[in-house]
């Protein structure tokens, strides 16, 4: 198993329930962070450098942690990336910098991640302001979501001297990091004070406002030089089976969310709990209700794992979370009495030819159903795209992909309207979707309406830059 993820057992005499919530790895101690930092062989190519979508300059972060410097260290990441305290806890390390770091063949590779943290905790715990709002340029943006695409990219702006205003639909700001990343991967804090110093720097937020309800998308079109989209995906959507609608089958997104907004023990779950969806969604969802205490948890998906979406490494953390799967199984029906769930009944799949993904076709083999016994159902088979939002910026000659995501040219995000920029999970029609590269493509759009607007050329557009603005 790998030495991020251990087991963790769940009895009431060893582990209260708040300490199953508590972030999954403590900080470094000043005395770890220099040893690990004095590890790295700070390579001149730095592979860990290249593989980071942001572009960080890691092997000078972590030399300046060996120096024991961690406010340049923090102004380093901050330079390449404003939600490195995010990012340094939820980035698929593993399969980024870490994953491309030299010791990691003959040796362990540097904890670069927990580095990232170490020297973003101390940067918050000391209250400390690297960046000030631009001088006023007298342009005006509008960013429509606060998730990591639209809170970089109005950062970004605002260090520039733009008037950002950003407009949020939920309550709080900072879209999926604030409401769907498991709370012991990520505390409602880190998002909200990386939201906090992004208003500090100038951008006015207003929450509580769904754009194409409360304001039209032409009033923001009409208002602003230049407007970012970054709405990231919708809802999960149906299964289109019969008896969903029963009480007790849950949104995989609600369900994670409610670990970030409400009490712990006010939670509801259920005793025997079937997760339908493989991807790291369903991942969290099922080790969510093992710490919550649910006695069983089930991951039912229609592949095989080897084409399951979920990274490997957080297969191997729901399983030392004693979270069990199966496979080659294709939920059919919701089956339960009075409206309340029971079971649900699915039915053995076999692998068939690949389809356009590269993975194989699940295919129903007839006759082999059954009824796996649960008192509740989690969906996590993917998100909606918000087909409104797409409907309303048609209208502005913006295009679709042919999968229904937002088009834009990838070396400025812009869409095929001038005027109208976009990044994060709504044009993220292929490759990973996260918070790293939703925050590259809110750097890129930035450093694109400020060449198009102030008249500045663009950086090097293979690592993109937008300029940095004085420091305090």
């Amino acid at each position: 198993m790998a030495e991020h993820y251990k087991p963790v057992k769940y009895k009431a005499w060893e582990m209260t329930l708040e300490e199953r919530f508590q972030e999954y790895h403590p900080p470094l101690s000043d005395r770890e962070a220099v040893l690990e930092a004095n590890r790295c062989l700070y390579c001149h190519d730095a592979p860990c450098m290249v593989a980071c979508p942001t572009h960080i300059d890691i092997p000078t972060f972590i030399r300046k942690i060996a120096t024991e410097n961690p406010k340049g260290s923090a102004r380093t990441i901050l330079e390449a990336n404003l939600l490195g305290a995010t990012c340094s806890r939820v980035c698929p390390v593993q399969e980024l910098c870490e994953g491309a770091c030299v010791m990691e063949h003959d040796h362990k590779p540097i904890m670069i991640g927990r580095l990232q943290r170490y020297a973003m905790d101390y940067a918050q715990q000391k209250n400390i302001k690297f960046f000030h709002q631009g001088k006023p340029n007298g342009y005006k943006v509008a960013v429509i979501g606060s998730g990591p695409a639209g809170l970089s990219c109005a950062g970004e702006l605002a260090k520039l001297g733009f008037d950002v205003t950003c407009y949020e639909k939920n309550k709080m700001a900072g879209g999926l990091d604030t409401y769907g990343i498991v709370v012991f991967r990520e505390p409602v804090e880190v998002s909200l004070a990386e939201v906090k110093m992004v208003e500090e720097l100038g951008v006015k937020m207003k929450t509580g406002v769904t754009v194409g309800k409360d304001i039209t998308f032409k009033e923001i079109v009409d208002s602003n030089d230049a407007v970012f989209v970054g709405v990231g995906l919708g809802s999960v959507p149906p299964m289109g089976i019969p008896g969903e609608d029963f009480e007790g089958v849950v949104d995989g997104l609600d369900f994670i969310a409610e670990t970030k907004t409400e009490k712990l023990d006010t939670i509801k779950f259920g005793n025997r709990i079937c997760v339908i969806g493989a991807g790291n969604t369903g991942i969290d969802c099922a080790t969510i209700a093992r710490r919550l205490g649910s006695e069983r948890v089930t991951i039912v998906y229609r592949r095989s794992e080897a084409e399951m979406p979920a990274y490997h490494f957080e297969y191997l953390f729901a399983l030392g979370e004693g979270v069990s799967f199966m496979f080659l199984t294709q939920p059919v029906e919701v089956v339960g009495a009075n409206g309340k769930v029971e079971g649900l009944k699915c039915m053995r799949m076999d692998l068939g030819e690949p389809d356009q993904s590269g993975r194989r076709v699940a295919v129903p083999n007839p006759g082999s159903e059954f009824v796996i016994p649960c008192d509740m159902i989690i969906t996590a088979i993917g998100q909606k795209k918000q087909s409104d939002v797409m409907n309303a910026l048609n209208e502005f000659g913006v295009k679709a992909t042919h999968n229904g995501y937002i088009s834009v040219d990838p070396e400025t995000n812009r869409t095929d309207n001038p005027k109208i920029f976009a990044g994060g999970d709504c044009i993220r029609s292929k490759g990973e979707a996260s918070t790293v590269a939703a925050v590259q493509d809110g750097k890129i759009a930035a450093a694109a309406i400020h060449m198009q607007l102030v008249g500045i050329p663009s950086p090097n557009k293979k690592h993109i830059e937008p300029v940095l603005s004085p420091v305090v």
